[in-house]
């Protein structure tokens, strides 16, 4: 491990809004806070909204200096990346953050029945050739729906033509009507909202001509998830950060 990341730890042990949930411990109990952040964490009544890989934090905290009445997380399983945003979220004095260091699939055991008003997905892998660790496919979002409040919303903001349309598929295929479907959110004139905040990596990915796509949808209460059957076609670029090849129009 380098220095850099070994100095980022030692710091982030001592910030308060930074905690970390070893998931070793977590398959054998719950999370301390699980169903309680309101009143153990925030010390508030506001609704909770939770980022999905958060990275380094840009959109939760970006999120949580648009609404000072909502009460925000990040989860990532890489702490080293949610240091800027936790940094900056302490020297801003936003006491409505928090950064959790966790893996995503133990969502359940982080937060109770209901706990949570929404979800947030930020760029994920689409993970293309693994339907199984995809974010928003059935095995997640069954996950999503144990602690989402009835009518909460997950939302999904992605640079990837493939993940947008496996997103659509899959919310047609269990008559799910999406509550928002943009294409292209920045050719909009989107002021003061979430779609307005931009990430590092996301001004690049623009930069190189993908238009960001937003899917907003809540979840059937109790109701069994369906994979959809069809025959996606692969995005053809990879990621900025690892270089562009080539841009799916």
């Amino acid at each position: 491990m380098s220095k850099n990341k070994l100095r980022k730890f030692a710091e982030m042990a001592l910030y308060e809004n930074v905690l970390q949930a070893d998931y070793s411990r977590l398959r054998e109990s719950p999370f301390a806070l699980k169903g309680r952040w309101r009143e153990g964490y925030f010390h508030n009544s506001n609704p909770i909204v939770v980022e999905l890989g958060c990275g380094k934090g840009e959109y939760t905290v970006g999120m949580a200096r648009l609404d000072a009445q909502r009460n925000f997380i990040g989860i990532d399983i890489k702490g080293s990346r949610m240091y800027d945003g936790a940094t900056a979220a302490l020297r801003e004095g936003l006491g409505n953050v928090a950064f959790v260091r966790s893996r995503i699939e133990f969502i359940e055991e982080l937060f109770g029945a209901g706990e949570v008003d929404e979800l947030w997905v930020t760029f994920p892998d689409p993970q293309m050739r693994k339907p199984r660790r995809r974010l928003v496919g059935t095995t997640m979002l069954l996950r999503y729906r144990n602690v989402l409040k009835a009518g909460g919303a997950v939302n999904l903001k992605t640079d990837s033509p493939y993940l947008a349309c496996y997103t659509r598929l899959l919310l047609e295929a269990n008559g799910i009507t999406p509550e928002v479907d943009i294409d292209d959110v920045h050719a909009l004139p989107v002021v003061d909202s979430p779609l307005s905040i931009q990430t590092y990596y996301e001004s690049k990915w623009m930069a190189h001509g993908l238009s960001i796509k937003y899917i907003r949808f809540a979840l059937p209460r109790e109701k069994a998830l369906v994979e959809p059957v069809a025959d996606i076609g692969f995005d053809t670029y990879h990621s900025v950060g690892r270089g562009v090849k080539e841009r799916h129009l």
